[in-house]
């Protein structure tokens, strides 16, 4: 196994399960209010009319809650590995009074799905955080139908030098601060900084997907590549 993510996964899952309740908040922060629109971009991507979606490393469900709204009439499935987050995932699906919605415990690594389960798997900010990003792409590739789509939106360590400097001042150094306004547990924060800063490239993360056999890859690059959407297409067989 080739590890993109060095931290343990059980410490992974620990710190997402304690900043669970903040972690809304914490995607506002982060991404500046924009997190939404990203999704929204994201979402637009899709093209297949899909009636089975995969939502993987749902979170607290914000895309899988607006996948189920775009798409009424698809079976939506939302899985996380965070019993924490799918708690207030729950709770979201309920007042969003969706009804084409399940959620799931499962690990992104060994999926379980038959082969050709589904039109469409997305994947928001969860990929860098999986010990092998390698590994959970293949298991995409293998549940998605032939010709369905992946759309990830995932954030990136800002390479762009006129905004190099500054990004780095807010997310090495304001960044962990939060952790103390919001749950007084500095190194949860820092792990999500340090997981930005340590994942691939944009660019690797194209090499990556076509590797595994995903064709029509598409980068769609969010505020100057601190963030981007890969979308691609499984082979038809």
């Amino acid at each position: 196994m080739s590890l993109t993510n060095k931290v343990p996964e059980k410490d992974v899952q620990r710190t997402f399960n304690n900043i669970a309740g903040n972690y809304d908040r914490l995607n506002t922060i982060m991404s500046l209010g924009t997190h939404q629109s990203w999704r929204q971009k994201a979402t637009q991507k899709i093209n297949n009319q899909p009636q089975d979606i995969l939502d993987l490393c749902c979170g607290t469900a914000n895309w899988t809650v607006m996948l189920a709204h775009r798409f009424i009439h698809a079976k939506v499935i939302g899985v996380d590995f965070s019993q924490e987050m799918l708690k207030l995932a729950q709770q979201k699906v309920a007042k969003s009074k969706v009804t084409n919605i399940t959620l799931e415990s499962g690990n992104a690594m060994k999926l379980n799905f038959s082969d050709n389960s589904f039109d469409v798997v997305t994947i928001g900010f969860g990929l860098r955080n999986v010990p092998d990003a390698d590994k959970v792409l293949s298991e995409i590739y293998r549940v998605l139908k032939p010709n369905g789509q992946i759309v990830c939106l995932e954030a990136f360590k800002v390479e762009t030098p006129i905004i190099k400097t500054g990004w780095k001042l807010y997310f090495n150094h304001i960044m962990p601060l939060m952790g103390k306004v919001f749950a007084k547990n500095k190194s949860d924060y820092q792990y999500l900084d340090d997981s930005v800063n340590h994942f691939v490239s944009i660019e690797k993360l194209c090499q990556m997907m076509q590797n595994v056999g995903f064709e029509n890859i598409e980068v769609d690059d969010l505020m100057m590549k601190a963030a981007a959407i890969h979308s691609a297409v499984k082979k038809r067989q």
